[in-house]
């Protein structure tokens, strides 16, 4: 496997080029961090984001969900040209 498609891979497997996915998993990763900030300080004050997190789980779910069903994963990487 060259270095290339170390970071083309993943990507082409889910239907996005590089520059789509490393955008679409910093939007997920941002998302899941201010989801995780609000559940902590839900924890310390509850009445504070009480939905904040499960709604947050829900979306990105239902984006992943829906991306999936557009353009099916591919295999990564056939096994046969795997070193052994």
């Amino acid at each position: 496997m060259d270095l290339t498609s170390h970071f083309t891979a993943h990507p082409q497997s889910v239907g996005e080029t590089y520059t789509e996915h490393l955008g679409t998993a910093t939007a997920f990763g941002l998302r899941m961090m201010f989801a995780g900030f609000a559940c902590l300080v839900h924890g310390l004050l509850p009445f504070l984001f009480v939905r904040t997190g499960s709604r947050a789980i829900s979306e990105l779910n239902d984006r992943m969900v829906t991306n999936r069903r557009r353009c099916p994963p591919q295999p990564l990487v056939s096994d046969a040209r795997l070193p052994h």
